[in-house]
């Protein structure tokens, strides 16, 4: 009943305001774009090679620029297991780790801008116990901060021994989960000097989320952006929420049933303790519904009318904060120039690119600069789990950066 209240008091809220939900962004050619058409097209042959490789079934490559689409294309089959399906441009895919910049991150911007999270604050304001790093050599502790956790730079562990956990406190156990993070995940260095990618940093964000919301971060993320942004194909759990987007699901990893994974997030710290409500992984989302979100960074906030976030927000989200040691190279949520961040290739600006991948074949690339998106989504992980992107969304990357018309 509080759910729907809020919901309710959410609609009203939009149409008392004047909001217009905004349809998808308009498709357009690539010369329309300011981008030519026969440079562009290059990708097919990359995206084809990486498919005729075996590193992916099938993917959906959608290109921006600025709030229009100047390429959609899907190549290759989105199901080869048990069935074979065609790959469509409204494929609907688990987005793995791209979960942490378009759901969890988002979720928290809009948290700062109301002043209800500071960057500066201590994780240990939210979550009792939550324990600080200790030099080894002095005993000096230094708490953790959310900004530490938004750029990774906290020196949490990468992950968990999932079965480990599993094993000790049932499956889901979410509140086991985190304070275990809590007290007894390994903390590698003193927060802010160097990075190392983890998605417990996010996992804890989740669960700040949810402190201050009183909400799961599955709820408040499709309240406060999805459904404000009008993304009609993207969601957490769809097998549970949205069984009528299933058919268009790319499927994952094989399971020992002999069926792969479909609608059910892949990750196992997401799915088998977090229970599909996780600030690591659980979005599912299609290329098109991407490009709104791109677009709305590309629009400082703001795309088909609604505005997100305050223009403020969204610079401070595309920077790499000052406090953080250089060899750290994130933005809030987003890669900007880490050791994760080459796929970006050489040709977007340096400084300004934000990028990010997900473990199933899942990236986004998006030049401040030039105001250009690249979201390539491949079913890397279908049916084994053994392909590997990285030459082709390098490429890719490239090739849109080089198609662009420079004035």
């Amino acid at each position: 009943m509080k759910r729907l209240l809020i919901l309710i008091l959410s609609v009203l809220s939009l149409v008392s305001c004047g909001h217009k939900v905004p349809e998808s962004l308009a498709k357009v050619s690539p010369e329309e774009a300011g981008m030519n058409s026969g440079r562009l097209s290059k990708v097919d042959s990359v995206i084809l090679k990486g498919i005729s490789d075996g590193m992916m079934p099938g993917a959906v490559l959608c290109v921006v620029r600025g709030d229009i689409i100047a390429y959609l294309k899907a190549y290759g089959c989105r199901q080869v297991v048990p069935d074979i399906e065609e790959m469509t441009t409204d494929t609907v895919f688990d987005l793995a780790s791209l979960s942490k910049c378009v759901g969890t991150t988002l979720c928290v911007m809009r948290l700062i801008e109301q002043g209800r999270i500071s960057l500066d604050d201590k994780v240990l304001k939210y979550i009792p116990d939550f324990a600080p790093w200790k030099d080894p050599y002095t005993g000096e502790s230094v708490d953790i901060t959310v900004r530490d956790l938004l750029t990774h730079a906290s020196g949490l562990a990468p992950y968990l021994g999932v079965q480990a956990v599993a094993e000790r406190y049932g499956e889901p156990c979410p509140d086991s989960t985190m304070l275990y993070i809590a007290k007894e995940a390994r903390r590698n260095f003193r927060p802010g000097t160097d990075f190392m990618y983890s998605c417990l940093n996010f996992v804890t964000l989740q669960n700040i989320v949810q402190k201050i919301t009183g909400e799961r971060l599955c709820d408040y993320a499709q309240r406060e952006v999805f459904d404000r942004l009008g993304l009609k194909q993207t969601c957490y759990s769809p097998a549970e929420t949205r069984p009528e987007l299933l058919g268009r699901i790319a499927p994952t990893t094989v399971q020992e049933d002999g069926l792969p994974l479909r609608g059910v997030v892949h990750d196992p710290l997401a799915r088998r303790l977090n229970g599909g409500n996780s600030g690591n992984a659980g979005v599912f989302s299609t290329a098109e519904d991407l490009a709104v979100i791109a677009a709305a960074i590309f629009g400082e906030g703001e795309v088909g009318g609604v505005r997100l976030l305050r223009p403020e927000t969204i610079r401070q989200m595309c920077a790499v904060p000052a406090g953080n040691a250089p060899e750290v190279g994130r933005a809030l949520g987003w890669d900007i120039s880490s050791s994760h961040s080459h796929f970006k290739g050489s040709l977007m600006s340096p400084t300004r690119t934000l990028n990010h991948t997900g473990y199933t074949g899942t990236s986004m690339v998006l030049d401040l600069d030039s105001r250009t998106g690249v979201i390539l989504l491949a079913n890397r992980c279908h049916p084994t789990d053994d392909g590997s992107l990285r030459e082709v969304r390098t490429a890719v990357s490239d090739i849109v950066a080089g198609a662009v018309i420079r004035k």
